[in-house]
Formats: structure tokens, sequence, C-alpha cells
């Protein structure tokens, strides 16, 4: 199975370019963020005719966030269990969910595309709505794997979190004066791995952004961020054979600011309580 993510930012002016990368690189499942369009402007058209089921969950303009795949997905959600909402002037538990994460199962893999809150300052109540939509996140990780450890789980997408020193290539972006490198987040970004997730991608791709910002020629400098993440559990870990950051989905007309990130996921591992005997590929797990 070729699992991607990408965010795509706006798949309606990107369609064409989304679907050709699908095709072009075999993808079984790509999971994208920012499709900034409602359900019924999404383009499935596309989509189905290049051999795709499509499930998408957007409100309006902003967020959106949609899984297509050559199997057709099962078990669709549109929120996790305690993903809190955000409106402007609306505090509380009532606050209405946005269109930020959508969860399906294919081909027995459980797979959420997620669009973290960007935070957009550390003194501005959006960041302290991002920090609890990530503690709601690691709950819901870490209550599913210790009800089921050999689920294979995949949660990918747009963090907007850079969790080292080393996905910060952006000057612009300053720990103790930006978002994405506070500790606080960083530290949400860990607690997700100890609650039992690895960076699958990481150890096969040590070095890469995943984003640059379209102003002061950041791609050109290569002054990105690493920041689109695809995060396992054990079973999807173990399964892992090959992943790419494909940089060059920036270059060329109109490209997102993002590029995709892409997992080989070998399909008979997958399986729980396969035998991993004989097996000389890296460690992600410790």
């Amino acid at each position: 199975m070729r699992l991607a993510t990408w965010n795509v930012n706006s798949v309606r002016a990107r369609v064409d370019r989304i679907v050709d990368f699908a095709v072009r690189e075999d993808i079984d499942v790509l999971a994208m963020q920012e499709i900034k369009c409602k359900v019924e402007q999404f383009p499935f058209e596309q989509f189905e005719q290049a051999g795709f089921h499509v499930e998408a969950h957007g409100f309006s303009q902003w967020n959106g966030v949609a899984i297509a795949s050559r199997s057709r997905p099962t078990e669709v959600e549109t929120a996790f269990p305690g993903m809190p909402g955000f409106a402007k002037g609306h505090e509380g538990p009532d606050a209405p969910q946005e269109a930020r994460a959508i969860g399906a199962t294919i081909d027995g893999v459980r797979v959420w595309s997620l669009y973290v809150p960007n935070g957009r300052a550390l003194e501005d109540p959006h960041y302290v709505y991002k920090l609890h939509w990530l503690e709601a996140l690691r709950q819901y990780t870490a209550s599913t794997l210790a009800a089921t450890p050999d689920l294979p789980l995949a949660l990918v997408g747009d963090f907007n979190i850079a969790p080292t020193d080393a996905d910060n290539g952006d000057p612009a972006i300053v720990e103790g004066f930006s978002t994405h490198v506070s500790a606080p987040e960083r530290e949400a970004f860990t607690a997700l791995e100890q609650a039992g997730l690895a960076d699958v991608v990481r150890p096969l791709v040590p070095t890469g952004f995943t984003y640059w910002d379209y102003k002061q020629l950041r791609f050109p400098r290569n002054e990105g961020l690493r920041i689109d993440f695809i995060l396992g559990s054990r079973t999807v870990a173990d399964a892992v054979t090959d992943a790419a950051i494909h940089r060059n989905e920036r270059k060329g007309e109109a490209p997102s600011d993002h590029v995709p990130v892409v997992v080989d996921l070998d399909r008979a591992r997958l399986s729980p309580g396969e035998d991993d005997q004989d097996d000389d590929r890296p460690m992600i797990f410790g």
C-alpha cells in the first residue's frame, strides 16, 4: 500500500495536478488537507475518473480534509472523540467543530487525515485551541491503541509543528516568538509518539522540509519547515518499506506551499499477528 499525505491548499485550484500526482506515483491512499471547499464543491468527478473513491469533509473556503483511495473506505468519521471546536468569540466546550479531521478504514488500515490548528500567535486563543486539540488527539490515540495494540493506525497530515530545530529552516520562525516551534507544541508532538506512534518517514528520510512560504523566496532559498508527517502505530511502522518527500511538487505552475509525503507499506505486515522474523529493515521503534 502506498500512503501519501498532502496539504493541497485548495483542491479545486489544483485538482489536475493532484490527480496527476496520485496516478503517476501509483498512490493507493491520498490524505488531503486544506481542501478549502464545501463537500458539494469538491471535484469528485476527476478523482473518480482516475479510479479513486473520495470521502471529504469541509464547511467553507477554509480548512477541510479528504481521503482518496483505490479501495472503498469504510467506517468514515469526521471527528475523533473529544475533538474540540473553535470560533472567534465563542469559547467553551460547545464551540463548533472545524473541518480538520476525517478518518476511514482502507484495506484494514485506520487512516486519519488531519489538519492541526495553526495557532496563529503565542498569545492568540487559537494557540490554546491548538494545544487542546492536540491533547484530545493524544487521548484518542492512547485509548485506541490501549484497546487494540495491533491496530494498523496512521495519523497523517499537516501538524503545524516543527518538532526539532532541524525541522525549521525559516528565519522568520523563532522560538519564543513564533508558533510551530514553541516548547508546548513540541511537547504535544512528543506526547503523540509516547502514546504509541512513530514518525515512520524520518528514519528513511532524515532531512528535508515539507513546506515553504510563498513569500521572501523561501523555496529557492530552501528556507522551509518540516511540518507534514505520517505517524504510525507499531503495526504500521513495522510495515514500512520506503518513504519519500516529493520536493519537486513545490515547483512548476501554481504549486501548493506544501509537498506530498509518501510511505510504502508491506500489506502482508499490516495484518496483526504476522511473524516478523528475519526483518532487516531499519528499526523505527526502539
